[in-house]
């Protein structure tokens, strides 16, 4: 991760917001849901903090489905009855398959589950007829960039960092795209960067990158990328700026509408082959703990196998990806109701 967590810090947010609910859970039952929903939330995660995996997955999931009536109850664009949740709003099927391959599908658009209201809210996709793999999503985490469920190619966030916009006036936005894979990198040619960046669009509506000093080659130079020593590299982009000449401050907000912020950081998000946009983090997240709440309630000897360290590589990934929920998602929670209230 490249940024700082501070679970308590963010629980002292949500704590402190019930006695002023913001947006549209200022008044009648849309307050008393924000303040219930948030008060269940918060034993959920003091529960899960204190259990193995065994049932770790059940007692953050619960909670993040409370937080998501908050954030329904929170809502400007959530109007008239619209904030009221009815059911889950998406299902896994596929346990049978292997652990990446789990399928996962939402109700239609419109419809009154947790997922989909919450995830209108938020201007997240959802998809219906086919299935979303585990595997696919569980990518779209930040905190999962080390960890993968197969050698498949992957496509993960691509963290970028808003301090280096600086406050000079410029007529391009210029910042490191970080974490692209090595495939790319290994391949060295333009090409190669197209086509990755194909799933990445705002990326792909870049102005020009830093090239190689290849003269005879003159723009057709490939990028010049910096490599990490644990894997992977970045690529100084430019894009520019619509009106030109543009300050600092517009520069990055330039960036932050073409980026999602995740618990303090800026990252660009692939689309998805079955969603119009990119998944919302904390859309994500729900998502991979809802599949694995249902393998540890429904599928129990499957699931006590699979975080087994002496039967499952997945255990591990499974671990640390539960470990985190318990600290990115407070903060996730708090900068999501701000977003839906503001």
């Amino acid at each position: 991760m490249h940024s700082d967590l501070d679970a308590d810090e963010a629980w002292e947010r949500l704590r402190a917001s019930r006695s002023n609910p913001p947006g549209r859970a200022n008044t009648g039952a849309r307050r008393k849901t924000y303040s219930a929903a948030l008060e269940q939330t918060g034993q959920m995660f003091r529960a899960a903090a204190v259990v193995d995996p065994a049932t770790r997955p059940l007692q953050v999931f619960y909670g993040l489905s409370q937080a998501g009536r908050a954030i329904a109850a929170a809502a400007w664009s959530l109007k008239d009855q619209d904030w009221r949740l009815e059911s889950h709003g998406i299902k896994a099927t596929g346990f049978h398959l292997p652990f990446p391959d789990i399928q996962i599908r939402t109700d239609p658009p419109g419809t009154q589950g947790s997922f989909v209201r919450v995830s209108e809210a938020l201007d997240s996709p959802v998809w219906e007829t086919d299935p979303i793999r585990l595997e696919d999503v569980w990518d779209l985490l930040p905190p999962n960039l080390g960890y993968p469920l197969t050698t498949r190619d992957r496509l993960t966030p691509l963290y970028t960092d808003e301090r280096s916009v600086g406050d000079h006036e410029h007529s391009l936005l210029s910042v490191p795209v970080c974490d692209i894979p090595d495939r790319v990198i290994d391949a060295g040619t333009r090409e190669a960067l197209i086509d990755f960046l194909t799933a990445y669009p705002t990326v792909a509506k870049h102005e020009s990158y830093v090239t190689t000093h290849t003269l005879s080659l003159g723009s057709e130079a490939p990028p010049d990328y910096s490599r990490y020593e644990h894997g992977g590299g970045e690529l100084m982009v430019n894009w520019e700026m619509p009106q030109g000449a543009a300050t600092g401050a517009e520069r990055e907000e330039y960036l932050r509408a073409m980026s999602r912020p995740y618990a303090g950081a800026r990252y660009f998000l692939p689309v998805l082959s079955l969603m119009r946009r990119e998944l919302h983090p904390l859309m994500a997240w729900w998502t991979v703990l809802y599949a694995l709440s249902m393998l540890a309630r429904y599928q129990p000897a499957t699931w006590v196998k699979l975080i087994s360290v002496d039967d499952s590589r997945h255990a591990v990934p499974i671990e640390r990806l539960l470990e985190r929920a318990i600290s990115h998602l407070p903060v996730l929670i708090a900068d999501t109701i701000t977003e839906v209230s503001t």
